[in-house]
């Protein structure tokens, strides 16, 4: 199914033109044992998984993300990596080798890169992960752009835990995180 994303001034809330060279994203969903997983695809590479219950939300969360982007539907390439994108849930050690177009500061992309070197069932601090970057004053930091993560699964957030090892918010749900850990804790017994 094909749509298209509508852009609106922040300011005024008018239909604002797409400029010309703005992304079309292409846009499948997949189902999984913790919820419905949008997968979204820019000319460069995967831009986005999101995490949610109903298609228009996460649409929406989307388009929040890539204001000035068009979705178009998916293609079979689009909804065979969707699946593989869901099926990472239960099974995180499936190897995905798709190229990753992640759009965010400097400093979040470290923690990005960072973030995917953590191994399935091994959870690490905010703290730890601030100490690995060279950072170590930097924990909310740290936090703060796994909250911005919009490459859900892939980007494995939901492996940082609180120092005390309590779960700390997760963008997607406490009760998806803990899920997600109890899965990869599952998986390398």
């Amino acid at each position: 199914m094909t749509a298209t994303l509508r852009t609106r001034s922040r300011r005024t809330g008018a239909p604002v033109a797409r400029r010309d060279g703005a992304d079309v994203i292409r846009v499948a969903f997949a189902s999984s044992p913790i919820g419905l997983v949008l997968v979204a695809r820019s000319h460069a590479g995967l831009v986005a998984v999101l995490i949610g219950d109903e298609r228009e939300t996460l649409r929406r969360e989307l388009q929040r993300r890539i204001p000035l982007g068009s979705c178009a539907g998916a293609d079979r390439a689009l909804d065979a990596l969707a699946a593989k994108v869901a099926a990472l849930v239960d099974t995180p050690d499936l190897p995905l080798d798709v190229p990753l177009d992640m759009r965010g500061t400097p400093f979040q992309q470290e923690v990005w890169r960072a973030l995917r070197a953590i191994p399935p069932g091994t959870p690490t601090t905010y703290g730890e992960l601030a100490a690995r970057l060279g950072r170590p004053q930097s924990a909310r930091a740290v936090g703060a752009a796994c909250g911005a993560n919009p490459l859900a699964i892939i980007v494995p957030c939901h492996r940082v835990v609180a120092q005390t090892g309590a779960l700390a918010g997760y963008r997607w749900g406490v009760a998806r995180k803990q899920a997600l850990l109890q899965r990869e804790s599952l998986a390398h017994r």
